[in-house]
């Protein structure tokens, strides 16, 4: 249920009803609107919806939610999330691009792929340490050297690192690296690891699972906020369909709607959806004319000899075009580049 509370509510009112929720057994999560707050109630909704609520001093209504999330929710949070990291804000008008390769291979390999999505005008460097791998033969990362690897590419360019954390046991140290946690699309059902990464109040990057509905990636984001951390940005990154042309299927209409579902940042990653670099542009394209609030795009100084997803990857001067047909088409859309 939401509690919508009165304009005119004192802060004496409003902890005043807190209290009393939580005198009952309810669990209370608070957004403080421009114009009004409104409380999340979490609980056995049987018993909350016979308690006299709408009577307390400064509440306005309550609304029940249909659906399992709640945190996650337009109903709670009207107002789009705008998540600030390290100064660089995504979510509401801004539009912001992650770059970088899949895999940190080396020093070099970062270093040079950095400085050249930084000067084409990236915001952030992505770049795996621990790598998810459908074979178990396949390249698995350098682990924590790599993670070594991106904080010192962060301490030279000035790029946030964002890196993905793969189970629950890896959080904290992945979290003394990262700007942001990405949790991956094998990873999007694994509920201890999402309960883990919202406890470390870092802000995370929830990709959508390659067979997971709209609801399920939605409640995947609620397992995150539902520990105190509501800075999640979702990620599109395409879906398993019988289409075999392409690695994924870009759900573009799952943009808008979950903008309208949801107050959370929306990304889109082009390159795992489609799995040819040839198409990262015009997908790109397309997310952002259906509201996307930013890419995530695999970058590679040499994707013939990449260690893993070459085929997707752009070079620095391809990555640069891209990014200058975008400076183009953000304002015409509504956006503004971060």
């Amino acid at each position: 249920m939401i509690v919508v509370m009165s304009p005119s509510a004192s802060e004496g009112e409003i902890k005043s009803v807190i209290e009393w929720l939580h005198e009952h057994g309810f669990e209370v999560h608070i957004s403080r609107g421009k114009v009004r707050i409104i409380l999340g109630v979490i609980g056995d909704k049987e018993t909350l919806f016979d308690l006299p609520v709408e009577a307390l001093e400064g509440v306005e209504k309550t609304v029940p939610v249909t659906h399992a999330y709640k945190l996650a929710s337009r109903l709670f949070k009207e107002e789009a999330t705008v998540i600030d990291v390290g100064g660089v804000k995504i979510g509401g008008q801004n539009f912001v691009v992650i770059a970088g390769p899949c895999a940190v291979e080396n020093r070099e390999q970062l270093l040079e792929t950095a400085r050249k999505v930084k000067e084409a005008g990236a915001h952030f460097l992505r770049g795996g340490a621990f790598k998810p791998r459908t074979s178990p033969y396949s390249f698995q990362g350098l682990q924590e050297e790599g993670l070594k690897l991106l904080a010192e590419t962060r301490a030279e360019t000035g790029l946030g690192v964002v890196t993905e954390v793969m189970a629950p046991q890896q959080t904290e140290l992945v979290a003394q690296y990262a700007d942001i946690l990405q949790i991956g699309a094998r990873n999007m059902h694994n509920f201890d690891l999402l309960r883990e990464v919202g406890r470390t109040k870092k802000p995370v990057l929830l990709k959508r699972g390659f067979a997971a509905t709209i609801d399920e990636w939605l409640n995947a984001a609620e397992y995150i906020m539902c520990e105190g951390n509501y800075k999640v940005i979702l990620c599109e990154r395409g879906i398993r369909t019988y289409e075999p042309m392409t690695r994924n299927t870009l759900d573009i209409s799952a943009i808008p709607l979950v903008k309208g579902l949801s107050h959370l940042p929306v990304l889109a990653d082009p390159s795992h959806a489609s799995g040819k670099w040839k198409l990262v542009a015009p997908l790109s394209r397309a997310a952002l004319a259906a509201g996307a609030d930013g890419l995530m795009i695999e970058v590679h100084p040499d994707p013939s000899r990449a260690f893993s997803d070459g085929p997707q990857s752009l070079k620095p001067d391809n990555f640069a075009t891209v990014m200058a047909e975008l400076r183009q088409l953000v304002p015409i859309l509504g956006k503004e580049m971060a």
